[in-house]
């Protein structure tokens, strides 16, 4: 194996050990993280279940008694911790429905939903695991019989999308005529049914239709159907905008999208082909996936590098991508789920992918429409990116939007601040679009 290759990975392994410590900036107060100390993602997800809560999406309680049982670092133990907290809710709604008590049972099952999909997060390497199809299908099912007991009911959608179909949420603004009427989707890891906790209620509060929607990747059509992600994304949103433009409650001149995480990236690459578009929405923004693991290798081997990632075999690269798996909980989860959803045979193959994820070339600035970029000071996997994105945009109407550590709202994509983030987010929309 060329020197070059181990050169490379030795600067790879550099960044990944430090990955997940990224620091606030200067002068902002340290992140403090209540459970998991030692592991950034199990702590990263906890919080991400306690901003649930913000919208009826979890117990603070309940997380924090699910997460005094899992032992940092053991994935079956974050399972069956999960797992368990999902069925006692769910089974206490059960019997709540049977005596007639609606309200209760919906917002329990809500809770058991984002439980299951809580529950399979770091079983991603054996996606056939019948934990993992378990956790799938009750989350969608509780959520499901939650949605329908909304007023007015969330209503289940299949979106046409080549031979097949995307599964989605629409929920209603409640009022007549044709509304205002975001698109919503997740990035790497979530779900439409989460979308419900990260955006749809909040934007249904102020008056907005929401479709919500998983794209190839992304919870449902990977679960059910198979599909990988693609890069071209404008070629998954379009058909959304079409089935949208059939309902006769949306605005055709008052449509959004939003997209959440990877999501960042992947509503942004739509927005630059897709131009029915009125506003668009990055949170997190991200420019280029792949700078984040290009980021500390030396620019003379960067180029190296990169061929090794492409070659039919680089055993120096593959021996330390399986060593940061061994070590770290982030990113033997982001590759193994990586590999899931790209359809990959190997971490370095799941890299080499993610090199067609950016906005470079002129895409960024070929986005039109009026473009928000969120930005979270303490970000565990795109520092810097949002910045680039702001920066390469050329639109007549560009705001980027800094949350921070000391309020409360300086992690990936907001998460544990919703109703703070949702309301500049919302902020914004309502003065864009009128």
């Amino acid at each position: 194996m060329d020197r070059r290759f181990f050169l490379a990975a030795t600067s790879l392994a550099t960044l990944f050990t430090n990955a997940g410590q990224a620091p606030a900036a200067a002068g902002s107060p340290p992140v403090n993280r209540l459970l998991f100390p030692s592991d950034n993602q199990f702590w990263y997800e906890t919080l991400r279940a306690i901003g649930a809560g913000e919208y009826g999406g979890s117990s603070f309680g309940e997380v924090l008694a699910t997460a005094n049982s899992i032992q940092a670092g053991d994935v079956d133990s974050w399972y069956a911790a999960w797992n368990a907290t999902a069925d006692r809710v769910a089974e206490e709604a059960s019997r709540q429905l049977a005596r007639g008590h609606r309200v209760s049972a919906r917002d329990g099952l809500l809770r058991a939903a984002t439980y299951y999909q809580c529950s399979d997060f770091f079983l991603h390497g054996s996606p056939h695991d019948a934990r993992v199809l378990r956790a799938y299908k009750r989350s969608v099912e509780c959520y499901g019989q939650a949605a329908r007991m909304h007023e007015p009911a969330i209503e289940p959608v299949e979106i046409p999308y080549g031979t097949g179909t995307l599964p989605g949420y629409f929920h209603s603004a409640g009022r007549p005529g044709r509304r205002p009427t975001l698109i919503l989707h997740t990035g790497f890891d979530g779900s439409a049914e989460e979308m419900h906790v990260f955006g749809a209620r909040a934007a249904v509060e102020r008056g907005y239709n929401v479709l919500a929607f998983d794209g190839p990747g992304q919870y449902g059509p990977l679960h059910r159907d198979g599909l990988v992600f693609r890069p071209d994304w404008e070629n998954v949103v379009g058909p959304v905008v079409d089935f949208a433009l059939t309902r006769p409650d949306v605005d055709p001149k008052r449509l959004a999208l939003m997209g959440i995480s990877l999501g960042g990236l992947l509503a942004p690459r739509a927005a630059a082909y897709e131009k029915r578009l009125a506003a668009l929405i990055a949170n997190d923004g991200v420019y280029d996936f792949s700078a984040t693991f290009k980021a500390n290798i030396p620019p003379e081997k960067l180029e190296g590098f990169l061929s090794g990632l492409k070659a039919d075999q680089a055993p120096a690269i593959d021996q330390m991508l399986a060593q940061q798996m061994k070590t770290s909980t982030t990113f033997r989860w982001a590759y193994e789920h990586g590999m899931w959803s790209t359809g990959a045979a190997s971490p370095r193959a799941f890299l080499a992918k993610m090199l067609d994820y950016n906005l470079r070339n002129g895409v960024a600035e070929a986005i039109t429409c009026p473009t928000l970029v969120c930005d979270a000071e303490a970000d565990l996997f795109f520092t810097q990116q949002p910045q680039q994105l702001y920066d390469h945009l050329t639109c007549r109407k560009k705001t980027l939007i800094r949350f921070t550590t000391a309020e409360g709202a300086g992690a990936h994509c907001q998460v544990g601040a919703n109703r703070l983030a949702f309301a500049r987010i919302f902020d914004w929309l309502d003065e864009t679009l009128g």
